[in-house]
């Protein structure tokens, strides 16, 4: 990207979590451990799903993109976030915190759409299972991943570009561990309302339209379930849900928590950051994992397949 208008300012000072050097060593190692929970969590999520051919569904084709937008979310700010803590200098270049806030936008409405997207698979899983094979195919599957990445690049390369043009004054400092755009535009000079309008309704696009989409969909898919006679098949066909509804309750919870608070850098702001964008990308496995029969039993298939070819 090409940056304009910036010779007042070229880094930021992200404070983070702790100023506390003890607390930022404990600090350290705990999100040290978390992160590398997510990449083994995720990685393992891919590569089961990939070895299993039980699960070469379009459930788990979904879920297996998941699994590979948490690597990227928590893989833009985690590695930055603990090197602040080892490190006495807290600085970030101006580009690199554009881009670094270009990667959230990207990762974070993707993840969006994608959770809306899944929400449609359970939606026609269970109330047409005949039809679900036929209308959930290859070639449609494809396209809603591929449109959940395009719309999300798009809206936040035209949100990036026009912060690019903001100018900012010296000694301005972020109260965060990352960078976000609604956490750069009260460091700027310049007139931010139009960019606060286009973030605005580009959150509205993002993150109410899919939870709307997303709302309506499980309230045919509950209509649906309370229909069914059998108490097993009403237990069977909400099992198939439980998993993806705790990850959206984790995900627009701390989210919508996250841009009603405003960008101060509290200690209630910390913490819903953190829970989106550090904690939930851990946790995304071990919910499917330990949730949903059909995982467990592929894990266990997987296992036993590599230990006998050990042996």
């Amino acid at each position: 990207m090409i940056m304009k208008n910036h010779s007042a300012i070229n880094e930021f000072l992200l404070l983070g979590l702790s100023i506390d050097p003890n607390i930022q060593a404990v600090l350290f190692v705990l999100f040290l451990l978390i992160y590398l929970l997510t990449l083994m969590g995720n990685f393992l999520m891919l590569l089961m799903i990939r070895a299993d051919f039980h699960l070469h569904t379009p459930m788990y084709f979904f879920l297996r993109q998941l699994s590979f937008l948490d690597l990227c979310h928590s893989s833009v700010t985690v590695p930055k976030m603990l090197e602040n803590l080892l490190s006495e200098s807290k600085t970030i270049f101006v580009e690199s915190c554009l881009a670094q806030a270009f990667f959230v936008f990207t990762t974070g409405g993707t993840e969006a759409c994608l959770l809306a997207v899944m929400a449609y698979d359970r939606y026609i899983a269970i109330s047409a299972p005949l039809l679900y094979g036929q209308v959930m195919n290859s070639q449609l599957c494809v396209g809603l991943v591929w449109g959940s990445w395009g719309l999300a690049f798009v809206d936040a390369l035209i949100n990036i570009l026009l912060a690019v043009d903001l100018d900012y004054r010296e000694d301005q400092t972020i109260p965060h561990f990352s960078c976000e755009l609604s956490s750069l535009f009260p460091l700027s000079c310049s007139d931010t309302s139009t960019n606060f309008t286009l973030l605005l309704c580009s959150s509205f696009l993002h993150f109410f339209g899919t939870f709307v989409f997303i709302f309506f969909s499980y309230t045919r898919i509950v209509s649906t379930i309370l229909s069914i006679s059998s108490a097993s098949g009403r237990s069977k066909s909400f099992s198939t849900c439980s998993s993806h509804l705790t990850t959206v309750i984790l995900f627009y919870g701390s989210g919508f928590l996250s841009y009603l608070l405003p960008a101060s850098g509290s200690a209630l702001e910390m913490i819903v950051s953190l829970q989106y964008s550090v904690i939930t990308p851990m946790l995304n496995p071990f919910i499917y994992s330990l949730q949903n029969k059909e995982v467990k039993a592929a894990m266990g298939r997987v296992f036993r397949k590599y230990f006998h070819s050990l042996l």
